[in-house]
């Protein structure tokens, strides 16, 4: 009995895998844009993004850019996911593999700690993001500040699994500890990137130290308290 729906019916077998082809192609194509379009907004911010710079540096005309994107918008908030994807397959989900508690909140911050090392010197979408759009709203705004919120809730969420696991003092602020345990890492790329402390890492490491000797357990923290 033939199909009644027209939309039913399949394609020959080349014209179908010709298709596939053709979309694989295009989807390799969008992911080598958006990387060179990545390490540029590492350069020179989100903001200095524009079609026809990427199309000078992937060396594709400025219509093959856009087909992939539609707009300039598009090719930024493309970026940010991007970008907000690496991080979590560098900072956030190798830390799952920590226990629940300290050990897991160390991790995140060791791993967060390890990307910082690579962006004092290429630079942090997060960050510069964040100067370049914090009065400007609309669609990059909000994908740049809903991929920030994300993540702080997942150090928050990490900090708030150590209280209920005992590992910090019965009275210790969640919220405090994550903010500033944030603060390091803002203040980390300060003075690291902008003002070339070359003793900011160390004193990052003994922040966040110092945080667990305010929050932490002795027993857990494996500190002193003083």
């Amino acid at each position: 009995m033939p199909p009644t729906d027209p939309t039913a019916i399949q394609e020959p077998p080349g014209k179908r895998a010709s298709s596939v082809r053709a979309l694989q192609k295009g989807q390799q194509t969008k992911q080598l844009i958006i990387d060179a379009a990545l390490g540029l907004a590492e350069q020179i911010g989100l903001e200095g993004l524009s079609i026809g710079a990427l199309a000078e540096v992937t060396r594709m005309s400025k219509s093959g850019v856009f087909a992939h994107f539609g707009s300039r918008e598009e090719l930024q908030i493309s970026v940010i996911r991007e970008y907000h994807q690496r991080f979590s397959n560098e900072v956030f989900f190798p830390a799952l593999n920590a226990p629940r508690g300290l050990p897991r909140v160390r991790a995140l911050f060791a791993n967060w700690m390890q990307r910082v090392a690579i962006e004092i010197q290429s630079g942090c979408i997060f960050i510069s993001g964040a100067v370049e759009f914090d009065d400007r709203p609309g669609p990059v705004r909000d994908a740049l500040a809903s991929s920030v919120q994300t993540w702080l809730a997942a150090m928050h969420r990490a900090v708030v699994q150590a209280k209920q696991e005992g590992h910090l003092v019965p009275d210790a602020d969640e919220a405090q500890m994550a903010f500033e345990i944030h603060g390091l890492i803002l203040a980390l790329h300060y003075e690291a990137r902008f003002l070339k402390n070359p003793g900011a890492i160390a004193r990052a490491h003994t922040g966040f130290e110092n945080i667990l000797l305010r929050y932490g357990q002795p027993q857990i923290s494996g500190l002193p308290r003083r």
